[in-house]
């Protein structure tokens, strides 16, 4: 490395999908690195579809870290991290593995970082089928429409050319100065071990008095995100299961509400938020049940 060049770790929790990582890294060797020493972790919790021997033989410049499994999406981003730490990195991006990623993505980010002191920045995230399209981009807070609610009309074209600040930042493609994981600590790995730990992660340093700015010109084409069905067409003992018992569902409530009271804007907002969630469960699953005894009329 010559003297005065910035490293840059790039952190990204893998999990049995051998073919989207390798394509994603593949993505990654054509990043412009000028001025930089780039160094990627990967943090492979328990893989068993030969993720990690194929980055050994295709990437050997990638730093491995093994997991047992039980890290899940939190405590194995925050294991890169620590280890990013550790090699001395300026900045460490958080990032996901099913993206490509532009090849100036990196200079945007510094760029941008090193032009807005104290801000933590996002790239713009756009969907590999639609690579126009804006996803999971700019959440505003709505409390009377449950909490954190993503704009649904913006794409490549209408979203501006500068650097925008937003109320939060999901962790697809995120860059942190060191200062500032020195200063706010990583990821809530025990309340959020499956997700939504990233959202409360920059809701911290939001509080802390860092910006949150998303740069338009950083592209990052991701796969489209998989969702499960919808609460109201789950029959009744499959409903309880998932309110009340299963962790690991998004819809939990109990992780519903960990989530609104660790990210809301104040705890009376995350309260009504919470409400109004409830709400929309009961009025969805009375309309469907309505809906579904209602006979239908035979076609003439």
């Amino acid at each position: 490395m010559s003297q005065g060049n910035t490293r840059v770790a790039l952190v990204m929790p893998v999990y049995n999908r051998c073919a989207i990582t390798l394509q994603c890294l593949r993505s990654l060797e054509r990043v412009d690195s000028t001025g930089l020493e780039i160094k990627i972790f990967i943090v492979d919790d328990g893989s068993t579809d030969g993720t990690s021997d194929a980055i050994r033989a295709d990437f050997p410049d990638v730093q491995l870290i093994a997991g047992d499994g039980t890290l899940h999406y939190a405590a194995g981003t925050n294991r890169g991290v620590e280890a990013a730490m550790e090699w001395g990195a300026d900045f460490v991006v958080t990032m996901n593995d099913d993206a490509v990623y532009h090849d100036q993505f990196l200079q945007r980010l510094i760029k941008t970082a090193n032009d807005n002191p104290r801000s933590i920045v996002g790239g713009l995230l756009l969907l590999w089928d639609e690579p126009h399209k804006v996803f999971q981009v700019a959440p505003k807070w709505k409390t009377f429409q449950g909490g954190w609610i993503f704009p649904e009309d913006l794409t490549a074209f209408n979203v501006g050319k500068e650097p925008f600040e937003v109320e939060c930042i999901v962790g697809n493609c995120v860059m942190f100065p060191i200062e500032a994981l020195r200063e706010c600590g990583l990821m809530d790995e025990v309340k959020f071990p499956h997700g939504w730990g990233d959202a409360q992660w920059l809701a911290r340093f939001r509080r802390e008095g860092w910006r949150l700015l998303v740069d338009p010109t950083v592209y990052v084409w991701c796969e489209p995100n998989t969702y499960p069905a919808p609460l109201h067409k789950a029959g009744f003992g499959k409903l309880i299961s998932i309110l009340f018992s299963d962790r690991k569902h998004p819809q939990n409530l109990q992780r519903q509400w960990i989530a609104r009271t660790e990210s809301a804007p104040s705890k009376t907002k995350a309260v009504f938020s919470f409400g109004a969630y409830l709400a929309e469960i009961f009025v969805k699953s009375v309309q469907y049940g309505v809906k579904r005894l209602v006979p239908r009329s035979n076609a003439s």
